[in-house]
């Protein structure tokens, strides 16, 4: 069902595309995927179901392909399913026994019991004990809420004293390292009421805002992003410099998000610094001079309000 990565290595996981991108660009961003440093590729459609530029049979297809390439590779499921036409496509996905697939909410969990699976960073977890009860059903890896610090992720899962699953498996954290925050997910679209359309008639309007739509405050800051549904951060989450502090918590994969511009070097410096020893410091001011969709920040990592940039 998976690919062995090495233990040694800290393990670099693609997340979901979360935006509305044309099926060229999905082809174009998958074949730079498959041909870089990544260990895991998360596939699937979490955000909007009528986003369907690759169906669930090109999903799969990708899938083995990216499998081919030694790439591991996780199905997710929808973070938010309102019709039976989701339940439905979440049934197949949670059916199939050939990739492990990602919980995207509790509606995927009574279809996966008993079988590994994993949290995605939208099923709360705030405490040890849940957890525990999350692997007692089957979860062997979890993606940390986005706002949880490094120390209570540390104190949930220290290294030391793992969650661990019936059969003793250690329960694995994937840190959100890199991209947007996924904030929030609401049952209205604010991309089609930006553009004033009902959600059902979107035109698919998403379509030209490849790393969603921003917005400022009244002040003039980066504030959000509407990415259809979901309500993301304006800053990008960046870790970077801290492989000290995520190794000392416990952290053996770091989830990259994935945006339209800079994603090969992103990964590229983050192989450098996690697993070739490439100065921390020097990696981060390359990161910075990438044409990235917004500035770097890291305070929910550290404990401090989320759009706060604190360097190592």
């Amino acid at each position: 069902m998976t690919t062995d990565i090495d233990a040694s290595r800290m393990a670099l996981v693609v997340g979901p595309v979360l935006y509305h991108w044309s099926r060229q660009a999905l082809t174009n961003f998958y074949a730079e995927v498959a041909d870089g440093p990544a260990d895991a590729v998360v596939l699937g459609e979490v955000v909007c179901s009528r986003r369907r530029e690759f169906k669930a049979a090109d999903w799969f297809d990708l899938a083995q392909a990216l499998r081919q390439a030694g790439k591991e590779v996780v199905l997710a499921t929808q973070a938010l399913v309102e019709s039976e036409a989701e339940l439905r496509t979440l049934r197949e996905r949670c059916a199939q026994d050939q990739f492990i697939v990602e919980a995207g909410d509790a509606s995927a969990l009574h279809r996966l019991l008993g079988r590994r699976f994993m949290l995605s960073p939208h099923v709360n977890v705030y405490s040890r004990e849940a957890l525990q009860e999350y692997a007692a059903l089957g979860a062997a890896r979890w993606v940390p809420p986005v706002e949880l610090d490094l120390a209570t992720v540390a104190r949930i899962n220290p290294p030391a004293d793992p969650v661990r699953t019936p059969q003793g498996e250690a329960v694995a954290t994937e840190f959100f390292a890199f991209g947007r925050m996924p904030l929030a997910f609401s049952a209205r679209c604010f991309t089609a009421r930006h553009h004033k359309l009902p959600k059902d008639e979107c035109e698919f309007r998403c379509l030209g805002d490849p790393d969603g739509l921003l917005l400022k405050s009244g002040e003039g800051e980066d504030f959000l992003v509407l990415n259809g549904i979901q309500t993301q951060s304006a800053g990008l989450q960046c870790v970077l410099d801290r492989p000290g502090a995520l190794r000392a918590a416990g952290v053996s994969r770091l989830r990259l998000s994935p945006c339209a511009q800079g994603f090969g070097e992103v990964l590229r410096l983050h192989e450098a610094v996690f697993n070739e020893g490439a100065d921390a410091a020097q990696a981060l001011a390359a990161m910075q001079a990438l044409p990235l969709p917004g500035a770097l920040v890291n305070g929910y990592a550290l404990g401090r309000p989320g759009l706060q940039w604190s360097a190592a």
